[in-house]
């Protein structure tokens, strides 16, 4: 049975071309349109469709209120469109932190041509984006305890295992779809003297990486920023890979990082295995890894990289993943050391790190 596809959108085109480009695809079928975001929660109720795709500035109700409503009357995953300008990043925040599951950025002059890889891109997203379990209070489902690789010590404070002996000295943690919100979990239980550097790698646009850093600079404890060429690696700062680069971490001047324009054929800029893989030569056997959220399996053989090295990996448990792409990658690979729900990730690096 075909996908269900709710569009909403102000503009007349908008709706209009994606409405063909869903209709092109046997996969999809669009059951209706919307051109603000009072009749989009209207439609949701009466419509029922499997997913749908929002506009964040329209008029009546915007894009996010709507997704507000939506996650309040009848949870239905929604792929935001936004501009790809740093209000528009900061918007689209917004509209994860209220419940949508993933974004794509509005850009007319791709959504005109008639592109084999922007149709392919746009219909590849929305069925992923609509195969997304949501609960009613919440947005995407987190699971409530943790499942681990081992078996657990049970405590007051929950499942925790018992700290290992090895030290650390980079945390890394790589994240695509519902990592903006997962990442924004596990930091802000990190404490305010976190004891060692962090390199983050977020699957995001050149314009939306440093709205996000400032975002999770003011709400965690620990110092979070966009990673410029050159930074070096500092106790409790996390950098976060710009989007459209590579990052790569460099033994020199005590540890750092190096901001590369990186090759063309990667699929991922910035790509979660240049990461890890770098991370891995630097610190062999010191580096505690973590795979979150993400479709795809970017992040695999930087795992293996680093697993080989002596290293760490743990992974986010499905029932606790927007996608289980990438993690599910490293668990098939025989990689992952622990499977740990997003909840406590936290919690358990803070307590194998200080």
């Amino acid at each position: 049975m075909p996908v269900k596809v709710l569009v909403v959108d102000d503009s007349g085109f908008f709706r209009r071309r994606l409405a063909e480009i869903f209709e092109a695809d046997p996969r999809l079928t669009v059951i209706g349109t919307a051109n603000n975001g009072k009749e989009a929660v209207e439609k949701v109720q009466s419509l029922s469709p499997d997913v749908v795709t929002m506009d964040y500035e329209m008029p009546v109700l915007d894009g996010i209120s709507a997704v507000v409503n939506i996650m309040k009357i009848k949870p239905t995953p929604v792929l935001m469109f936004s501009s790809l300008t740093h209000e528009g990043a900061k918007v689209t925040l917004d509209a994860l932190e209220a419940g949508a599951v993933d974004f794509m950025p509005k850009n007319f002059e791709d959504i005109s041509r008639d592109s084999a890889v922007v149709k392919h891109a746009l219909v590849d997203r929305v069925l992923t984006v609509a195969r997304t379990r949501l609960s009613s209070s919440r947005g995407p489902v987190e699971a409530l305890a943790p499942k681990v690789a081992h078996k657990p010590i049970v405590t007051e404070r929950g499942v925790i295992i018992p700290r290992s002996r090895k030290r650390i000295s980079l945390v890394a943690i790589g994240t695509s779809t519902g990592g903006p919100m997962a990442l924004q979990t596990v930091l802000s239980k990190l404490p305010k003297d976190f004891s060692v550097p962090l390199v983050l790698v977020q699957h995001m646009p050149a314009a939306f990486t440093g709205a996000f850093a400032e975002r999770l600079n003011n709400i965690c404890q620990i110092t979070v920023k966009e990673a410029k060429d050159g930074d070096k690696l500092e106790p409790g700062v996390a950098l976060l890979a710009p989007g459209g680069k590579q990052m790569m971490v460099d033994p020199r001047n005590g540890g750092c990082v190096r901001i590369l324009d990186g090759d063309e054929r990667l699929n991922y800029k910035p790509s979660v295995d240049i990461t890890f893989g770098s991370a891995s030569k630097c610190f062999p056997g010191k580096v505690l890894s973590v795979v979150m959220t993400g479709m795809g399996s970017d992040g695999r053989e930087g795992a293996r990289m680093l697993k080989n090295s002596g290293s760490k990996v743990w992974i986010q448990s499905e029932e606790s993943c927007v996608i289980y792409g990438m993690p599910m990658a490293v668990e098939k690979a025989n990689l992952a050391d622990e499977i740990i729900t997003l909840e406590h990730i936290g919690e358990r690096i803070a307590r194998e790190v200080n």
